[in-house]
């Protein structure tokens, strides 16, 4: 069986709905995954936009999400831990997800929601981790990637 990630709000490649976006309500979509690999110990969730014009911008990372758990259901919280799952400081300064919110006529921009299967139950960050130090720190132990991309554009 392969990871796999998926929404009812959008599907591959599809445009991202604007409830979870900065123009809506800015909350997180829902999102479901299944197929983990035997050894799974954990997931992280990713979410960034490398279509940003100062590089890639970092939207969402979600941590220690046990395996128990096979969905995120909309408007996730912001808080910084809901059980044994931790959220990082997005690029926009805060805890939790920040929906797409590109420049006006900057064409469509990517969203990849990235669900990587861990084989560790924990990953050893301290409070007020970044984004970037979420990855960093989830990349030696993934097991398995699974990818979800939107898309979102203000061009209107």
């Amino acid at each position: 069986m392969t990871l796999r990630i998926e929404s009812t709000a959008f599907g591959e490649g599809e445009r991202i709905p604007t409830r979870y976006t900065c123009d809506g309500e800015d909350e997180s979509p829902p999102l479901a995954w299944s197929g983990a690999p035997e050894g799974t110990r954990s997931f992280a969730l990713l979410c960034d936009d490398s279509d940003a014009p100062a590089g890639t911008w970092r939207h969402w990372a979600l941590f220690d999400i046990p395996t128990g758990s096979s969905r995120l259901e909309a408007a996730y919280t912001t808080d910084e831990t809901a059980g044994a799952t931790r959220q990082a400081i997005n690029d926009f300064g805060r805890t939790g997800y920040g929906g797409p919110c590109p420049p006006p006529r900057h064409g469509v921009h990517h969203y990849r929601f990235r669900l990587l299967a861990l084989s560790v139950e924990h990953l050893d960050l301290a409070a007020g981790a970044d984004c970037p130090e979420v990855e960093a720190a989830a990349r030696p132990h993934a097991l398995a990637e699974a990818t979800l991309v939107g898309t979102y554009s203000r061009d209107s």
